[in-house]
């Protein structure tokens, strides 16, 4: 019997396979741990991390807010940066979490933000 942690990842192998980023339209990976949330967007044909960011960055970390208020700001970062290096379109990698709460909320800041997926 898989637990939860073994579950996801099993589900993020299986989504992997249909979801691949490239450089026209990378992949913007989450990964959501208990009490932050972390978003890369990846060219997985050179195997590169284009741009990232998370609440702990000094920006984010200075407001308070809930972590579902934080991931939309997230989600809003990574658009900025994507949006500064020419990239308007990516490949939404939730990585086996459901589309519900702070996933969804950094989808929701990075769609509001200009990125297209």
């Amino acid at each position: 019997m898989l637990n939860k942690k073994e579950s996801r990842k099993k589900r993020h192998r299986s989504l992997r396979k249909r979801v691949s980023g490239t450089s026209e339209r990378p992949r913007l990976a989450v990964f959501r741990s208990t009490r932050h949330i972390y978003a890369q967007v990846i060219d997985d044909l050179v195997q590169r991390t284009l741009v990232s960011a998370t609440d702990i960055e000094e920006a984010l970390r200075a407001v308070k807010a809930t972590k579902k208020d934080r991931a939309k700001q997230v989600g809003v970062a990574v658009a900025k940066k994507c949006l500064e290096k020419g990239i308007d379109k990516v490949v939404f990698d939730r990585a086996g979490y459901k589309y519900h709460g702070r996933v969804s909320a950094l989808a929701e800041g990075a769609r509001e933000a200009g990125l297209k997926f």
